[in-house]
């Protein structure tokens, strides 16, 4: 649960990096959260489950996209490769094999192994 409460709070930071079990433990987490909420919203008819799941969304997309920013810097790739999910069916693919790959064992442009710090 810390994986997931530290990503949180550093909801809009960009820069840095993050390893990769911080980046897969905060999107297990956050998968089992949208499955709990989607079950909510199925089991019933409220719309106040709706507005949840929405405003859950809403208020982890920032702190998504960020960590998936610093996962990229881990492997020494700027930001703006997370614009590849955009590509039609390869693209997601492609973010994934960016996103399971180790990260660089020494410092780079982007700062220290996080293993190390």
């Amino acid at each position: 649960m810390n994986w997931y409460l530290n990503v949180l709070k550093n909801y809009v930071t960009f820069s840095g990096r993050a390893r990769r079990k911080e980046f897969w433990m905060f999107t297990l987490i956050h998968v089992v959260v949208i499955f709990a909420l989607l079950m909510l919203f199925g089991s019933t008819q409220a719309d106040a489950f709706y507005y949840l799941y929405l405003a859950y969304l809403l208020g982890t997309l920032l702190p998504t996209i960020a960590v998936t920013v610093r996962r990229l810097h881990d492997t020494n790739r700027s930001g703006g490769w997370y614009f590849i999910s955009f590509v039609p069916i390869i693209g997601s693919f492609w973010l994934l094999a960016l996103l399971t790959t180790a990260g660089d064992r020494q410092a780079n442009m982007y700062g220290a192994d996080p293993k190390v710090a």
